[in-house]
């Protein structure tokens, strides 16, 4: 490997995201193109990091029982989809740049704002299920992340918390899972894009 540090930055972007229940795609890809390694190679790496970080977050969350299947389903049915057509859109490598720079700009202005979190007394006698909803806020973010070769955690999850969706833990335990389905939607749009 021409740039051995490159694992040492990927271990600690996976230590301090798996922490949070992330996979740290959005990080990988800052990475890679601080190397200028080329770009469609970067995406499918970014997206088989995701999962490997990913996947031991969901198990415990599932296991903890903070996974709610009923609220998440249409936010994964939707995405999954448009993840793997997104992934199969052909971008120029300033076309990306363009999108994965000015996406980030907005997932790291919904990052900074500050929202209280809602309890699980508080969520209680609230509808916060609505499966139109849920599911156009999944696809679109399922096709942004297919395009530039993320999970979609860093979108998904603070948009969640500003509309107050659930619980900060149980928002938590939704991204972990929509990053894992996204990122295996998107690898495998990505692999009906290499040639024969």
């Amino acid at each position: 490997m021409p740039h051995p540090e490159i694992l040492f930055f990927f271990f600690i972007i996976a230590f301090v995201y798996a922490a949070v229940g992330f996979g740290g795609g959005s990080s990988y890809l800052a990475i890679l193109a601080l190397y200028a390694l080329p770009f469609k190679e970067m995406r499918l790496i970014a997206l088989i990091c995701n999962i490997i970080v990913v996947t031991g977050g969901t198990i415990i969350f599932v296991k903890n029982k903070q996974v709610n299947w009923n609220k998440i389903l249409p936010l994964v049915l939707v995405s999954i989809p448009m993840a793997f057509f997104g992934a199969r859109v052909r971008l120029s490598q300033d076309m990306f740049f363009i999108i994965l720079g000015c996406s980030l700009i907005v997932a790291a202005i919904l990052l900074w704002i500050k929202t209280k979190g809602i309890t699980d007394k508080e969520l209680k006698g609230t509808n916060t299920n609505n499966f139109i909803k849920d599911a156009l806020l999944g696809g679109g973010i399922g096709m942004l992340s297919g395009m530039v070769g993320i999970g979609g955690g860093i979108f998904l999850s603070p948009l969640l918390n500003l509309i107050k969706w659930d619980t900060p833990k149980k928002i938590a335990a939704t991204a972990s899972v929509f990053i894992l389905v996204n990122s295996v939607g998107g690898i495998a749009g990505q692999l009906t894009n290499l040639p024969p």
